[in-house]
């Protein structure tokens, strides 16, 4: 019994000496990273956290943005909006070298704690990072890489720090803060437009803006934290680690807009032939409103089916989900009467669609315009055809 008592006591002791103590060289940073076009998940930018203790030699960066291809139903997860992230580390040298050969400032902005601040959030992070703290449920706008920032700081600090909410000069959505971001990337904005329905056309609040990387600096660089009474500059430093001369950007000469216009004079022309030749061109007619169809499938798929904040989607106007399976019948002769109908009464849908497009409570992507037009012209045709 005395040797067990003896080991359990040599373990507890080892256990406690195994917990890092910072010394008083630490410093803990809020790190910021500009857009990379590379993808279009990346152009909103990045957070994280910098630990570095020179006594120790520890140089480390906690990144909350980290997800792994291996977890189980990965893709099923991913369709669902229930895509696991996790909080991962390593080494600052190795992440300072990666984000500046992508072209992305490193801003730092090292908090304004003392040693046993320091210690306190130290040992979250690691306690966080550890296998069965590490991963968490991804939501792009109420949970990322850079609300995690904001939250483990008030989780540490409750009702010590304030923080600078003054960028918000004027009413602005999710979508519209997304849009900011998204200039360069013409597809993934479309792609968003498409999937994401009125829950992100809600006017975002100033704590809220904090879904986006840069907004976590702004809000941290003017921000203040309480100690003793006292109220003190919750960033002590600012320092920019890397400023690119070029920084990351992309060209994309095939825009979405450029495309459907594209689409639209060859549908045009499809349909001038079909007017002198007294024959329907099928396929263009498959593609236009198969494509419509699919569309409106994955609308019903994400609003009905998924934690996206898709539900309430205006492009199901456009996007009706029974062209898909509607068209496989438009040639046979028992149906005739019904196909006309349904396409006139289409195009003149589509007609009013156009009408009240710029009104509508969810702003559609404007490169939809020529597609819808290139609808019309279709129905209007398919309706003519069917009653000769």
């Amino acid at each position: 019994m005395r040797f067990l008592l003896i080991g359990l006591l040599f373990f507890l002791c080892f256990t406690a000496k195994s917990q890092i103590q910072l010394s008083e060289e630490a410093e803990i940073a809020v790190v910021t990273l500009g857009p990379y076009q590379g993808e279009p998940w990346s152009a909103f930018g990045h957070n994280g956290f910098r630990v570095v203790d020179p006594t120790l030699g520890i140089d480390w960066f906690y990144d909350y943005g980290l997800y792994d291809f291996e977890q189980e139903n990965f893709f099923l997860n991913f369709a669902k909006g229930l895509l696991k992230y996790r909080v991962g580390v390593r080494e600052w040298e190795r992440s300072f070298r990666l984000h500046k050969y992508l072209k992305r400032y490193i801003k730092l902005q090292y908090l304004n704690l003392n040693l046993e601040e320091k210690q306190k959030l130290f040992d979250f992070l690691q306690n966080n990072a550890k296998p069965e703290n590490a991963e968490y449920l991804y939501h792009y706008v109420y949970d990322n890489c850079a609300t995690k920032i904001r939250d483990v700081v008030e989780e540490n600090f409750p009702r010590r720090i304030e923080f600078d909410l003054s960028y918000k000069v004027e009413e602005k959505t999710f979508r519209q803060l997304m849009d900011d971001y998204l200039g360069q990337q013409a597809w993934g904005d479309f792609g968003i437009d498409l999937g994401l329905g009125l829950q992100v056309d809600q006017e975002a609040s100033a704590e809220e803006y904090m879904f986006l990387p840069p907004y976590v600096y702004r809000a941290f660089d003017g921000g203040t934290m309480k100690r003793n009474g006292e109220i003190l500059p919750l960033v002590r430093e600012s320092v920019d680690a890397y400023i690119p001369k070029e920084p990351s950007s992309l060209s994309v000469w095939m825009t979405p807009f450029n495309f459907f216009v594209i689409l639209f004079f060859i549908a045009g022309l499809i349909t001038h032939r079909n007017l002198k030749s007294g024959r329907r061109t099928k396929w263009i007619d498959a593609l236009l409103f198969g494509f419509a169809g699919f569309v409106g499938l994955w609308v019903v798929y994400l609003w009905f089916g998924t934690e996206h904040m898709s539900k309430n989607n205006l492009n199901i106007l456009w996007a009706i989900p029974f062209h898909l399976p509607l068209i496989f019948f438009i040639g046979r002769e028992r149906f005739r009467n019904f196909f006309r109908t349904y396409f006139k009464v289409l195009a003149y849908w589509y007609c009013g669609l156009l009408l009240v497009w710029a009104i509508l409570p969810q702003p559609l992507h404007q490169a939809l315009v020529p597609f819808v037009l290139t609808l019309v012209l279709r129905s209007f045709y398919i309706s003519y055809d069917l009653k000769k």
